[in-house]
């Protein structure tokens, strides 16, 4: 009996997952790259969901290129790893925040309809710093320490 309650977590935690929609999809991908979306990682394949939270994460001479609901597009290097910590695109409501984790490698930003309506509430934070969003693209590189 003590695992029915764990049975029912379990069950709805899937259920939430699969109820999630994608913040965006990849475009584009060369060589090897995947994404990580609930902890479970999938090859990236033209048309993969990205979800909130998912990681991106691309092989040596490889790239991925992922496009967003808001038509914020990310475009990334060999040998990079991207989180997607938060999304949210309700511009009716006013409600817009794109924010991710970019660990080492590189990406290339062009800015979507959250950078335009409300450019602050972009960011991407690396291991030196933030980058807040003011303008229309930047591409921006992390070393490996």
């Amino acid at each position: 009996m003590r695992l029915l309650p764990l049975i029912l977590a379990c069950a709805a935690f899937g259920q939430a997952l699969a109820d999630e929609a994608p913040v965006g999809y990849v475009k584009t991908v060369a060589g090897q790259a995947s994404v990580v979306s609930a902890g479970k990682p999938a090859v990236a394949a033209v048309g993969s969901p990205v979800f909130l939270g998912s990681v991106l994460r691309t092989g040596p001479k490889s790239s991925l290129g992922v496009t967003f609901h808001d038509e914020t597009v990310m475009s990334f290097g060999p040998d990079t790893e991207l989180t997607v910590d938060e999304y949210l695109f309700q511009p009716a409501a006013g409600k817009l925040k794109l924010a991710g984790k970019l660990a080492k490698g590189s990406m290339n930003y062009v800015s979507g309809v959250i950078a335009k309506l409300q450019p602050d509430a972009v960011s991407i934070q690396t291991p030196s710093g933030t980058i807040g969003v003011r303008g229309t693209q930047f591409v921006v590189k992390v070393e490996e320490e």
